[in-house]
């Protein structure tokens, strides 16, 4: 089964998310049966608190099941994908405006 497209993306690193976990799982890293599932598991539990607003929520339960599913996998350890990911809000902080963001090494 094919992944649907969303209707829209609000910002690039939505589009970019999307991009990749279509991606994994045509790679066969996991199934998008078993991805639908855990994100509508998650869709739900951000849900049972207040009402979606579709957009910046949506798209932080996507990644936070996607990090999830790379954990269960072994493919990236929560730790590991909380290091890159502090790593690269360093880099966007301290990147002066206009210029490319890049990791330090």
């Amino acid at each position: 089964m094919s992944a649907p497209a969303p209707s829209r993306f609000d910002e690039p690193w939505q589009a970019q998310l999307f991009a990749l976990t279509v991606a994994l799982s045509e790679a066969g890293h996991f199934a998008w049966a078993d991805w639908a599932q855990a994100f509508g598991a998650t869709l739900k539990r951000h849900g049972a608190a207040r009402a979606l607003d579709g957009g910046a929520d949506y798209y932080a339960a996507w990644l936070e099941t996607l990090e999830a599913l790379l954990d269960q996998s072994g493919l990236a350890a929560r730790d590991e994908t909380e290091t890159a990911r502090q790593a690269w809000e360093e880099a966007y902080l301290t990147t002066p405006h206009g210029s490319p963001v890049r990791l330090a090494r």
